[in-house]
């Protein structure tokens, strides 16, 4: 049977409201993000999500953002954390804003130069290739998709090494707190079944 990942990004922080980078600083979801997470999770538990993930292997991000969101949407007791999940390691950019990084490094792109004293897009790969190599062995052995909980930049990484993309190409793939999304197949070859969405937010 051939494996697909489920992604969900964490629920609304007050650091993912005003933008600062949010790696390893461990902040708890806002009411409004429980909010948008508790809808996710009625969605999930509902036709046709409840028949296919009833399943499906669960992981998430220790990082509380990520664990609460797991928790809120009903999967907590099901699921396993996982240090490969947490989110990118800013280094000295953790808690910045990017204009305030940009105000110092005017060309600065994460996905291409990384951040100083912190993770490289290239660390960052590899612990998503970790991931996609853990998904595709436990559909082989148990014939079943996995559903992970997780953070942006690292999600974004996870779907471009998916597909087979350098590191640098993380950043085609915005995505929403709250969000769903499928990576899966398409003739034979890796593929974007869903991405970003957010219909239950509507």
């Amino acid at each position: 049977m051939a494996p697909r990942i489920l992604l969900v990004r964490h629920g609304q922080t007050e650091w993912s409201v005003s933008g600062r980078h949010t790696g390893r600083t461990d902040i708890p979801l806002t009411d409004a993000g429980r909010d948008t997470v508790r809808r996710l999770g009625e969605r999930l538990q509902g036709t046709p999500w409840e028949d296919l993930l009833s399943y499906a292997e669960v992981r998430t991000s220790p990082l509380v953002r990520a664990s609460e969101t797991c928790e809120l949407a009903g999967f907590g007791d099901r699921a396993k954390e996982w240090d490969t999940l947490m989110e990118w390691d800013y280094g000295a950019y953790e808690g910045l804003k990017p204009d305030e990084i940009r105000a110092e490094r005017p060309d600065w792109n994460i996905w291409r130069d990384g951040v100083p004293g912190g993770e490289t897009p290239d660390g960052l790969a590899a612990r998503a290739d970790e991931a996609v190599d853990w998904a595709r062995s436990t559909a082989d052995r148990d014939g079943c998709d996995v559903l992970v909980f997780a953070h942006g930049h690292f999600l974004r990484m996870l779907a471009a090494r998916w597909l087979g993309l350098p590191a640098s190409s993380g950043a085609l793939f915005r995505l929403e707190p709250a969000s769903l999304s499928v990576l899966g197949w398409a003739y034979g070859a890796p593929a974007v079944e869903r991405w970003n969405d957010t219909g239950h937010l509507d």
